[in-house]
């Protein structure tokens, strides 16, 4: 199998693994020795217990793998000093994932942290008015 072949399947069965289900540093460790991608995990499986990740596109280059998804996930503990709201996110990302000797050795991230704050009630939606 080559290594594109060998790295987009990895990260599939890497979100399959972790996707819905608690999300412990054992089960990282499995797949992940980026400690930054290891705490900001832990960190959002605080606030949104058994979250669910979405691949929507992936692109593979080399060591590279590039995902395009979303989270989604309910508030259900106090977040960033917030407390439990209940709502759902419905988050979208994009994250870089390096991967050598079968592991994410390093990841770069993006999301929407506004559409976020919006979702949980914390920030007002901004309207098309609000921007002219």
């Amino acid at each position: 199998m080559d290594n594109l072949k060998k790295n987009r399947e990895f990260i599939i069965q890497y979100f399959n693994a972790i996707s819905g289900e608690e999300k412990t540093r054992k089960l990282l460790e499995t797949y992940t020795n980026d400690e930054r991608l290891i705490s900001h995990i832990l960190f959002f499986e605080s606030a949104f217990p058994k979250y669910e990740l979405f691949i929507e596109e992936m692109v593979t280059e080399v060591n590279k793998v590039i995902v395009q998804g979303r989270a989604t996930g309910t508030n259900s503990e106090a977040f960033n000093g917030i407390p439990p709201t209940g709502r759902k996110m419905d988050l979208p990302f994009a994250i870089r994932y390096t991967l050598e000797n079968g592991k994410i050795t390093d990841h770069w991230l993006i999301a929407d942290q506004m559409l976020l704050m919006e979702q949980l009630g914390v920030m007002a939606k901004e309207t098309e008015e609000q921007t002219h």
